[in-house]
């Protein structure tokens, strides 16, 4: 008999086989044969390769074609947060491994190590535990770092502190930090937001869940939009779900819809299985409702608005906090990139001035917390604020970019030194009165987010005098903030070699720059 059995694509096969965090228990082998082969060929050989180039994500480890032997390691960190002893872990991680070694501050408020050997990872994950950090589940089809405001519990304006709900909701997903098999099989990645402030610090718009704070009868809960995401083939903003929760049933209803996602969603086309697309086969209604069934009760409709009033911040500066005589200062990290030393110094910073405590931002920068009144002055005497600005030009103040070529064997451009390089040329080009969002990313996938910026840069391939060439997409239009929407794309192939003036005619164009020899024209 011929069987009727659907064909499982590649990556539902792998999964099917083995539970990704199964590897959990080859780490030690794995280390052992990277360390005693005679070469990484030799090494990579020797380990299966589904378990090598696929399942070891599940633990948060990337292998890497494009630097051989050197992985990344991808950490989970709640809301951004991360305190002193941690990040002097991680520096000490990174140091290790010399020129290779870095750890870029990412769009999910998490950091990512760059240059990590596979032989080191046992340890690398004793260190961890010691200092309560893990990057359990936080990559492939599971849920990635959940967002939240880099300055929840110290804003004086923000509506709910959400630090203790987006904890819960990831011990939930993750088992408490140790992996949880109950949600290591969804169709695809899937990210989640819990926003508290008034500026949608979160981009909840580009979330599968995110809760954005609203009142209803003099509660405060929040609103639910779900469905929200970037592919290559597509990039949706997240719709309502015409709900609203108190902040007790937050972690209730991201268990129910990741549930129901897990067992519903799409999974024959890759391009095809993210949450959306599950809502546009059931509808918003049936979806609501099988939500509804899951929990045993019904949802209460949303509050009629929300309460993101303000436009976007992105927190760099000298800032007063909720309590009395203590201030933040954010500090503008470049393409948010850090070295050993940077996090040492970050890290002592964190202690000499403040509590410990470090926040990372969805525009890629750090916040030092927690500093008195009377040592901010001081503070901002540090040589560390000379790299790390608290004042940076307008074109370099809200760049992003993605890890791009040198790092990733998806992107199609080199992203994060191009971008830097661009946007200081241009600094010394024009007088530019606002800062201008400029996104870059190596490829279709999006993780630079070029849909939510000003100007959207997005790597691809064309074709100049014969031969291929690095290009980009241009996405213009995206907004953040009050009444956030995504960017078009404008212009396609714009080869990166003459990408500088298309920029600087944009600039002038469309956003106020004027050129700083007045001569020109």
């Amino acid at each position: 008999m011929v069987s009727t059995a659907p064909k499982l694509n590649k990556f539902e096969r792998y999964k099917a086989e083995k539970d990704g965090l199964a590897v959990q228990a080859d780490l030690e082998e794995f280390a052992r044969i990277a360390r005693e082969s005679d070469s990484w060929e030799d090494a990579q050989n020797a380990i299966d390769s589904d378990d090598l180039t696929q399942r070891l994500k599940w633990l948060g480890i990337f292998f890497r074609p494009v630097t051989p032997g050197k992985f990344m390691l991808r950490l989970r960190m709640p809301n951004g947060v991360i305190n002193s002893e941690q990040m002097r872990v991680l520096a000490g991680i990174v140091q290790r491994y010399g020129d290779d070694g870095n750890a870029d501050i990412t769009t999910r408020q998490n950091l990512q190590l760059r240059g990590v050997r596979l032989e080191d990872i046992p340890d690398i994950f004793q260190q961890f535990d010691r200092v309560g950090l893990t990057s359990v589940q936080s990559g492939m089809d599971n849920v990635r770092n959940i967002t939240g405001s880099p300055v929840a519990g110290i804003d004086a304006d923000e509506i709910i502190d959400t630090r203790e709900l987006v904890q819960q909701t990831q011990d939930m997903i993750t088992g408490n930090g140790k992996g949880n098999r109950a949600f290591t099989n969804l169709p695809r990645k899937f990210n989640i937001a819990i926003g508290g402030g008034k500026d949608n610090s979160i981009h909840a718009e580009i979330n599968d869940i995110a809760f954005v704070p609203a009142y209803k009868d003099d509660r405060v809960g929040f609103n639910v939009l779900v469905g929200g995401f970037f592919s290559a083939k597509r990039c949706e903003a997240a719709i309502p779900l015409n709900a609203w929760v108190d902040p007790s049933q937050v972690v209730a209803l991201s268990e129910a819809i990741l549930t129901i996602y897990r067992d519903n969603g799409p999974r024959a086309n890759r391009q095809k299985s993210r949450l959306m697309w599950l809502i546009d086969e059931w509808g918003i209604n049936k979806f609501r409702g099988e939500i509804e069934h899951y929990l045993g009760y019904g949802l209460e409709t949303a509050a009629p608005k929300d309460e993101i009033v303000w436009e976007k911040r992105d927190f760099i500066g000298i800032h007063a906090q909720k309590q009395a005589n203590l201030y933040y200062v954010g500090l503008h990290i470049p393409i948010g990139r850090l070295y050993a030393d940077d996090m040492q110094e970050l890290a002592r910073l964190a202690d000499v001035y403040g509590n410990g405590e470090i926040r990372l931002t969805v525009e890629q920068n750090a916040i030092i917390p927690n500093i008195p009144e009377d040592r901010v002055a001081l503070f901002l005497q540090e040589p560390l604020l000379q790299k790390f600005s608290i004042e940076p030009d307008p074109l370099v103040r809200e760049l992003v970019s993605c890890t791009g070529s040198q790092f990733c064997n998806f992107a199609l451009v080199e992203t994060k030194n191009r971008a830097l390089a661009m946007a200081k040329e241009l600094t010394a080009e024009l007088n530019v009165p606002n800062s201008v969002r400029i996104h870059w990313t190596g490829c279709p996938n999006s993780c630079g987010q070029p849909q939510v910026a000003d100007i959207g840069l997005m790597g691809t391939k064309t074709r100049k005098d014969g031969k291929a060439v690095e290009a980009v997409d241009i996405y213009l239009g995206g907004k953040v903030g009050k009444d956030a929407h995504l960017g078009t794309r404008q212009m396609k192939g714009i080869p990166c070699e003459d990408l500088k003036p298309v920029l600087r005619n944009l600039l002038i164009e469309n956003f106020g720059a004027t050129p700083k020899n007045s001569a020109e024209t």
